[in-house]
């Protein structure tokens, strides 16, 4: 018997638990390609930002900044990327970005979950309207001879839609958990790799460098008070003094 006898065989339940599956699938594959890649990535990031912070944290950020298509590097690289902050600053910066990261990694999780609770049901659903289309064809007089058979035969049929929404629910759980895991784990990557960070931080804050020093100094004499800018746009009245002339101090 192959799949697509017991699919036609199964009931009208088969086609919800068909749509359910492939959606269940191409969340797995997503999501294994997307643990596969940080998992694979994320120790060497970390050692290198850290390691660099140790000497240089222009390097750091420069580093953290390469990467920051994966979690980790927006996370380390969303403290570095501020100019002058204080302690507050910075720890408050790792903990937004950890949390906005670790809810980008619960993405899928929610249909994995409707997927545990609908696919028995849609089973047992078909099972029961196999049963009462079988127990419908049944007739008192009939009980006991061999035009039975074919009874027994319907519900066993109908049974496999139950089957089919079972085997849906326990892979679907399966990569739930699995998931569910490596999430937990990142938890700890990403509070280790916060704390680290922090840490080098208090030891030895960042120097900014005298580029960066020549740029605000630029961008703060190149600003002008709006009290001083709108101070020649009014014309002259030649019957009143210049008001402006008695407000500036010069």
């Amino acid at each position: 018997m192959d799949i697509l006898d017991l699919f036609q065989k199964g009931g009208p339940a088969m086609w919800p638990l068909a749509v359910l599956s492939i959606l269940t699938l191409s969340v797995i594959l997503e999501r294994l390609w997307f643990w596969l890649r940080i998992l694979t990535q994320e120790k060497e990031i970390v050692n290198r930002v850290l390691n660099a912070a140790e000497e240089n944290w222009d390097i750091a950020t420069d580093i953290a900044r390469q990467f920051t298509d994966q979690p980790i590097g927006r996370f380390l690289y969303a403290p570095l990327r501020l100019l002058k902050i204080d302690l507050e600053t910075f720890r408050l910066a790792l903990e937004a970005t950890a949390e906005d990261e670790l809810a980008g990694m619960r993405r899928g999780e929610k249909l994995l979950e409707a997927v545990i609770a609908l696919s028995p049901l849609l089973g047992l659903l078909g099972t029961v309207l196999g049963l009462i289309q079988s127990l419908r064809s049944i007739r008192i007089g009939d009980l006991g001879t061999e035009s039975t058979a074919g009874v027994t035969t319907g519900i066993g049929e109908s049974l496999i839609s139950t089957a089919a929404g079972l085997i849906v629910a326990i892979v679907s759980l399966i990569f739930y958990r699995l998931f569910q895991g490596f999430l937990v784990n990142q938890v700890k990557v990403f509070r280790k790799a916060g704390n680290e960070l922090e840490l080098l931080y208090r030891q030895s804050p960042p120097e900014f460098s005298k580029s960066t020093s020549i740029v605000h100094e630029a961008s703060r004499e190149s600003f002008n008070p709006p009290r001083k800018q709108a101070k020649n746009q009014f014309p002259k009245s030649p019957e009143s003094p210049n008001v402006n002339d008695s407000l500036d101090p010069e």
